[in-house]
């Protein structure tokens, strides 16, 4: 097990992702990124990266922010161009060419959104997890296609307003619940799954470094708040961020799996929840701070999608309790 990177530590890393991108100001991409690129400084990396946000605003030709190797990929094959690096490493390995053959292993990154993950790109995730491949794959959930114009996703919550699920008199914004992507994974027997807040970056770098350290496929998910998409000010990612998981909607937990059975652990802000029940806030103090869920709080309209909401947040966290064997 590589030796705990600290946050003092890991400020004295030189980036591999660069400042310089056109990412918005207030995204939360470059912050969970750069933490995730720092984790992996250890060992040779190569990074793939599906069509969205991070992939267009790092890499405006020709200009680039990324000091690894880098790919760009469709929505779709994200996991299965990581499949490929990774497959070649091996081979060369074997054979014994190339610069990289001289390592026993190397880290092969796969980020896409959650249009790339919960969606378009499901297939070939499915499909390199149930082959085993060594690599590690970031979702960065903002919770729609903010790349192509904010429609609504499977990573999309209730009620959330996009453009493709607008609030109106015909629907009150996106009218199914969001994708349980976490459990989906899990149920494909792979080593990690985590997820990750970039309100709490030494929760990220110690995630990240475990999924590096650990082989075969693992699964990172990071909360990214988008200003653009989820009409707030940008000063506010951080704030948000802490509010959501505070709420126990999007709750810090990691997945090992131990003598081949799966061990669910709470981390961070939600293992603090969990001992002190009062200190978990209602999901209305989320909502209220963005825009995509202003309708719910005008007077006499969607009072009801309040109360379902709240009520799906506590029965996933009474159910990831349970699983935690809490």
């Amino acid at each position: 097990m590589t030796e705990r990177l600290t946050l003092k530590q890991a400020a004295k890393i030189p980036d591999t992702l660069m400042s310089g991108h056109r990412l918005c100001a207030g995204c939360a991409h470059p912050i969970v990124g750069r933490m995730i690129m720092k984790a992996a400084a250890d060992r040779p990396t190569i990074v793939t990266n599906a069509t969205g946000c991070l992939e267009v605003a790092t890499t405006i030709f020709p200009f680039t922010s990324w000091k690894v190797p880098w790919l760009h990929t469709a929505f779709e094959n994200a996991a299965a161009n990581a499949s490929g690096i990774e497959a070649a490493f091996k081979a060369m390995k074997r054979k014994g060419k190339g610069p990289l053959a001289k390592y026993d292993r190397i880290n092969v990154i796969a980020y896409a959104g959650d249009g790339g993950t919960y969606d378009i790109g499901f297939q070939a995730l499915s499909g390199a997890l149930e082959r085993g491949h060594d690599f590690t794959y970031v979702l960065m959930d903002n919770e729609a296609y903010m790349n192509t114009g904010i429609q609504r996703s499977g990573g999309t919550p209730l009620a959330a307003a996009t453009t493709t699920s607008p609030a109106g008199r015909v629907i009150p914004g996106k009218t199914e619940r969001k994708k349980p992507i976490d459990e989906i994974v899990v149920a494909h027997d792979i080593p990690y799954v985590a997820t990750m807040n970039p309100a709490w970056p030494q929760d990220v770098l110690d995630k990240s470094r475990k999924a590096f350290d650990t082989v075969g496929p693992k699964f990172l998910h990071a909360f990214i708040a988008c200003c653009r998409g989820w009409r707030y000010d940008m000063a506010d990612t951080i704030g948000i961020s802490k509010l959501a998981t505070q709420s126990c909607v999007f709750p810090l937990f990691e997945v090992e799996r131990i003598d081949r059975k799966p061990v669910w652990k709470l981390t961070g802000q939600s293992a603090s929840i969990a001992r002190r029940p009062e200190s978990k806030k209602p999901v209305e103090e989320y909502l209220r701070t963005q825009g995509r869920f202003r309708h719910l709080f005008r007077p006499k309209e969607n009072k009801e999608l309040l109360t379902a909401i709240q009520e799906g947040v506590d029965h996933r966290w009474e159910m990831l309790l349970k699983r935690c064997g809490l």
